[in-house]
């Protein structure tokens, strides 16, 4: 199974982008976050066209997850334990192939004196929870999206100055950490303990990407069964370098299934 993920901020300014990718490199599963529109104008028939399946939730300027599948998903479920809107659209949980997916756009929790951070550090605790009640760490399943977290120094340009940011705050740290330990693994730090690679340039910065002055925030996680079955995890970076990109780009995973 080849899995990607990408953070698109903005589904339909990103569509060509996004189909031009699931073309050209013809994933078994693209999870998206960020799409940032309503359902009823979600562009669905322009990526079936490429020959996906799509599921996805939505709503308006923000936020939005969603599910592009070679096979169509035998279960789907969106929201933590309040209901598919209550936190935003942040969460698609799909089963796919018999493998259970959590496609997660995390809060990025604003400055770490606001209510939004402290937001988003219960956020990963009722997400452990919430993968206490629906799988086990015995089984094989996959959490991925963008965790907005750089999980250690290596992962951020420059950690010595971000220290209070709330992507890399040791609170936001700890807390991503916590909800890893519930049974995840990084497969991209499994096999590469040592690569500095971003996912992440932010657009304020217009030379970010030359200079790569970037983040690691966009992750994918398996469970041990599954980690160990991993055998290649890329980033590419041409989606970034390319015409109207996102602030990310895209990060994938093959599983030997």
């Amino acid at each position: 199974m080849k899995l990607a993920t990408f953070n698109v901020n903005s589904l339909r300014k990103r569509l060509p982008v996004v189909k031009r990718w699931l073309t050209h490199h013809a994933p078994d599963v693209l999870c998206l976050q960020e799409t940032k529109v309503q359902d009823s104008e979600f562009p669905q028939q322009e990526l079936v066209s490429t020959g996906y399946h799509v599921t996805f939730c939505g709503m308006k300027g923000y936020n939005g997850v969603a599910l592009c599948t070679r096979r169509e998903p035998e279960w789907v479920s969106f929201g933590l334990d309040k209901g598919a809107n209550a936190d935003g659209p942040r969460l698609l949980h799909a089963v796919v192939e018999g493998i259970p997916i959590i496609n997660t756009y995390v809060p990025q929790g604003f400055m770490i004196d606001h209510p939004k951070y402290q937001y988003k550090l219960k956020w990963f605790h009722r997400l452990r929870r919430y993968f206490s009640r629906h799988m086990s760490p015995d089984q094989p399943a996959v959490w991925c999206g963008d965790m907005n977290v750089a999980p250690e120094p290596i992962d951020v340009h420059h950690p010595e100055r971000h220290a209070t940011h709330v992507c890399f705050h040791v609170e936001a740290r700890r807390a991503y950490t916590h909800a890893v330990g519930w049974g995840f693994e990084d497969v991209f730090r499994r096999l590469h303990p040592d690569r500095q690679q971003f996912t992440f340039w932010d657009y304020r910065q217009p030379d970010a990407l030359k200079a790569n002055r970037g983040w690691r925030i966009d992750h994918i996680l398996a469970t041990k069964p599954l980690a160990r079955k991993c055998t290649a995890v890329t980033v590419d970076v041409n989606p970034r370098k390319g015409r109207h990109p996102s602030d990310h780009t895209v990060l994938c995973a093959t599983f030997a299934v």
